[in-house]
């Protein structure tokens, strides 16, 4: 009886084996030519702390960097000269949280979560896909990061979990002056961004639905109503302390589920999605330069022919009106070190484009999309309505008045 079951499962085992073998060897219609990955920061510290609530003890200890996390780097401007100052992070430097560190650092926890995105990456395109070299190679890829150490230290960490922390040659990250960013929405760059968003930033708290929650949890909190407080600022500080197992005021407990839902629905009345307009002046010209980086692969021209990937080391605030205009915002905050991925294909036999995007690694069907392989130019078309030229968006970005095809 013993041999039986030992030759059944033999059977079983080889049979499993061939099928194994078989569908690895089987071709996939589809040849991957270009990666692009957005990707949110890890962990940090918060940008704020609700005040008068239990204070949670921001201590060095949770900024140490993991040795398996570094890599021979360095920063510089898109031209790759000095890194320009940083006017965002001197902000954050300006105030110490209580425990004696600055607001906005990623953490330990962070650069793991980035290193691990990393690992995820090498998985699929290194070792399931041998796309990449096993070591970073700069002529095939590009890092650019908005120029805030957060978001520069998750490159890193990406990097190192990507490609194990083998290097030919130093890595590069890039970064733009804050005047003329464009991986976030630039509210102090571009003026007519500011005129019809900022208002609504200030208004969204004020909205009746918002408005009565935020007075109840102020309430449950014991925060005086003099406090400057909303659903944003609430959020930010809970997820940091939760995701860091620090403690978190009793009453946010009960109120967890209201705080996601309203620090969604307050992004959601700021960006107006289903107006165009706005969303269009957060990532016209991000989505151009995407966009741009296809085209260039496709036609074969481009400064670096043997690019293969292009990071992008950005923010939440980058990624919600980005799945806006993709057309795929779950009506869910992205959880930190998020990433959509644009991956750029060709058919082996009829030589046609495609696009697919992945959001936190499960794919997407862009609306307006025949499938979840697109076709580049219905991605195109579709992309079309909110991709901006960088001259032509800060033209607009210049004028105050409206514009009436945006």
């Amino acid at each position: 009886m013993w041999a039986r079951v030992g030759l059944l499962s033999s059977v079983a085992l080889g049979s499993t084996m061939f099928w194994a073998q078989k569908n690895k060897t089987e071709e996939s219609p589809y040849e991957l030519k270009l990666i692009q990955v957005l990707f949110r920061h890890g962990a940090r510290t918060p940008l704020k702390s609700i005040p008068d609530v239990l204070e949670a003890q921001w201590i060095p200890e949770l900024l140490k960097a993991p040795a398996h996390t570094e890599i021979d780097y360095t920063i510089t401007d898109l031209q790759g000269g000095p890194r320009p100052p940083s006017p965002v992070e001197d902000s954050y430097r300006s105030r110490i949280l209580t425990g004696g560190t600055y607001p906005g650092q990623l953490t330990t926890v962070g650069m793991e979560q980035l290193y691990d995105l990393g690992v995820r990456l090498r998985k699929r395109y290194i070792e399931d896909v041998p796309f990449l070299t096993p070591s970073f190679n700069p002529k095939e890829v590009y890092i650019r990061s908005t120029n805030i150490v957060r978001t520069i230290e998750s490159a890193k960490c990406l990097v190192a979990g990507l490609f194990q922390q083998k290097q030919a040659g130093v890595v590069s990250i890039l970064t733009d002056k804050s005047e003329s960013e464009v991986l976030y929405p630039n509210y102090h760059g571009c003026k007519l961004l500011r005129l019809h968003s900022g208002p609504r930033w200030a208004e969204s708290s004020k909205l009746s639905d918002i408005a009565e929650d935020l007075r109840s949890i102020q309430s449950a909190l014991g925060v005086g109503p003099h406090q400057s407080l909303d659903f944003i600022l609430i959020r930010d500080d809970m997820v940091a302390r939760e995701t860091h197992g620090l403690p978190v005021p009793t009453a946010l407990e009960h109120w967890r589920n209201i705080v996601e839902k309203r620090a969604v629905d307050m992004m959601c009345y700021i960006y107006e999605p289903s107006k165009r307009q706005i969303v269009q002046m957060c990532v016209g010209p991000f989505f151009h330069m995407l966009l741009t980086n296809i085209e260039d692969k496709v036609q074969g021209i481009g400064s670096n022919p043997d690019r293969k990937l292009f990071l992008y080391s950005v923010h939440d605030t980058t990624l919600m009106p980005c799945l806006m205009a993709l057309g795929i915002f779950d009506m869910k905050w992205p959880p930190y070190a998020a990433d959509i991925t644009l991956e750029m294909y060709q058919h082996r036999q009829t030589n046609q484009h495609y696009v697919k995007v992945s959001y936190i690694g499960q794919d997407q069907k862009i609306p307006g999309c025949s499938d979840v392989y697109c076709p580049l130019n219905e991605f195109k078309e579709a992309m079309a309505v909110y991709s901006v030229p960088l001259e032509r968006y800060w033209a607009q970005c210049n004028s105050a008045e409206h514009h009436p095809e945006l």
